[in-house]
């Protein structure tokens, strides 16, 4: 763990998706290393308040990211916490399950409420943080401001819950490379890529957890702290930017 520097002092996280699975890792994590973390999540407000609590200085705020306006709100409440916004970590997404091949169940309705929350609502984050981030370079700070968006390896790879969801984390991972060359060099941009993670909500997946043991080298799929892991090391980082790290254990070598 980093040396425990005054409030003030501490570099501020925003990571949203943050009460459960990856988000949640990823915040401890980060307040490992010494940053104070802005909580976020669409509806688990009690579950966010108590993570908020546990963490001691962190701070919860409910957003709904399909919506502009929260979206707005959010950045601008993270930022006011502690007055400084060093870290974006855009790590809540949604996905839809529709085998590949059934074409007319995956709708324009559905398009577009993956392309809303998985792609639009990233950039859109990135936007609105962008002086805050900028700020954190130019101020004192030390260092460059840091977005990591949390993409798929369904972005990479014709996998996935469903076409529509693999297209939104591709368009994710194009975006993230394009930022890292729009907002450089005062504004780090990077992915990452897991491939299978455990939690709660793929627990039933047997298929996907027989094909990590059996395929992939590492033989298992990720815990959040594989990913958390990754995230801390791109963020700790003071040159890279415009990488799409793929974490799946290998299985893409298969």
């Amino acid at each position: 763990m980093s040396a425990v520097l005054p409030t003030a002092e501490r570099p501020v996280a925003l990571v949203t998706g943050s009460t459960s699975g990856i988000g949640a890792a990823v915040a401890r994590r980060l307040v490992a290393d010494g940053y104070t973390v802005v909580l976020h999540s669409r509806s688990s407000v009690a579950a966010g308040e108590a993570m908020a609590a546990e963490l001691g200085d962190a701070v919860y705020v409910q957003a709904d990211l399909a919506d502009e306006d929260d979206r707005v709100r959010l950045v601008h409440e993270a930022a006011a916490h502690a007055g400084r916004l060093d870290v974006l970590v855009n790590n809540a997404g949604i996905s839809r399950v529709v085998p590949h091949a059934d074409l007319v169940a995956a709708t324009p309705a559905l398009w577009r409420e993956l392309h809303e929350v998985n792609v639009i609502a990233p950039f859109h984050l990135v936007a609105e943080a962008e002086p805050y981030l900028r700020a954190a370079a130019r101020d004192g700070h030390g260092r460059a401001g840091c977005v990591v968006n949390i993409s798929s390896h369904a972005g990479v790879r014709p996998k996935g819950a469903s076409i529509p969801y693999a297209a939104t984390k591709a368009a994710l991972n194009h975006t993230t490379r394009l930022l890292a060359v729009a907002l450089a060099p005062e504004v780090r941009v990077n992915a990452v890529a897991p491939g299978l993670v455990d939690t709660p909500l793929t627990a039933d997946w047997t298929a996907a957890q027989e094909l990590w043991r059996e395929r992939a080298p590492m033989r298992r799929a990720a815990r959040p702290e594989d990913i958390a892991q990754a995230v801390a090391m791109l963020v700790a980082s003071d040159y890279l930017t415009g990488e799409v790290l793929l974490s799946d254990g290998g299985l893409n070598l298969t």
